[in-house]
């Protein structure tokens, strides 16, 4: 059975503490007064008054049952009064952390990913908290490992030529991800009356039995983009160079002569080392 949190209005503690003294001091009069029953009958007074008083912190809630049924939920600050045989539970509604455990779970590819975030919640309806879950607080650390590995399994971790274009991945879209993370321990954390305040991947790397290969075909996959970029931009400058000489009628070269120049163009364009020029003395043909 779901509950939900009912307010309850607790009395200023200060006015029952002198309640309290002023019963404690009759009750010294009478006795000096030779009236002890009536003096004994204050002190019960007091004493049975007495165990209503509790103090709260800024945020910070006191849960109210009696015999084992729910009361309410007082919210309030300072010293505060409520009937004596009610049990006060207090439950703090600060922000609190908690840093998830790194785990190794495998990635929409089936990669093995050490993946961890650091989440950031608070109690939000204290009756859930208390009565809906046993340990909330276990229950919240449970519940932020599960949606942390069903959240590796759902994306790649690195981008490949396997996904679709513009799939978002763990390493390319770190805020959707983060988003898609709260949302997911929101849902989750809803039984125990938990809000989810902000959540962040804070380690994200493949597992070390693989991340030497990934290394190398990440740095593989660098050089192939960068060798393409550079022999389309060398392809440009050569087409730009035969424009420009055709242009300007500077000189005239016929297929082979053109073929020959694109070549040497290219070495130098697109070599990784320095180049050294050779002078032909002859021609081409010689």
């Amino acid at each position: 059975m779901n509950r939900t949190e009912k307010p309850f209005s607790s009395y200023s503690g200060y006015l029952a503490l002198t309640v309290v003294v002023m019963l404690a001091i009759f009750a010294f009069l009478l006795l000096r007064g030779f009236q002890p029953v009536l003096a004994a009958a204050c002190v019960l007074v007091a004493v049975f008054l007495a165990p209503g008083l509790y103090m709260l912190q800024p945020n910070e809630s006191a849960i109210l049952t009696l015999f084992g049924q729910y009361i309410g939920t007082d919210r309030s600050e300072g010293l505060r009064w409520a009937f004596p045989l009610y049990r006060k539970q207090r439950l703090s509604l600060r922000a609190r952390n908690l840093n998830a455990p790194t785990l190794k779970v495998n990635d929409k590819r089936g990669n093995p990913v050490e993946i961890s975030a650091a989440i950031v919640w608070r109690v939000q309806d204290t009756a859930q908290a208390i009565f809906d879950v046993d340990d909330f607080e276990r229950y919240v650390a449970v519940q932020a490992e599960a949606a942390i590995r069903h959240l590796a399994s759902r994306y790649a971790y690195d981008d490949g030529e396997d996904l679709a274009k513009g799939e978002m991945t763990l390493r390319s879209g770190m805020d959707e991800v983060s988003l898609a993370l709260r949302s997911e321990l929101q849902e989750r954390f809803k039984a125990a009356g938990v809000e989810t305040v902000d959540a962040k991947l804070t380690h994200l790397a493949y597992a070390p039995e693989i991340a030497q290969v990934m290394l190398r075909r990440q740095q593989a996959e660098a050089i192939v983009s960068a060798r393409s970029r550079i022999v389309h931009g060398a392809v440009s400058m050569v087409e730009s160079a035969l424009n420009a000489l055709a242009e300007r009628e500077i000189v005239e070269l016929d297929a082979e002569r053109k073929a020959a120049m694109v070549s040497n163009l290219l070495v130098v364009l697109c070599s990784d080392k320095e180049t050294q020029p050779i002078v032909n003395t002859g021609t081409l043909y010689n």
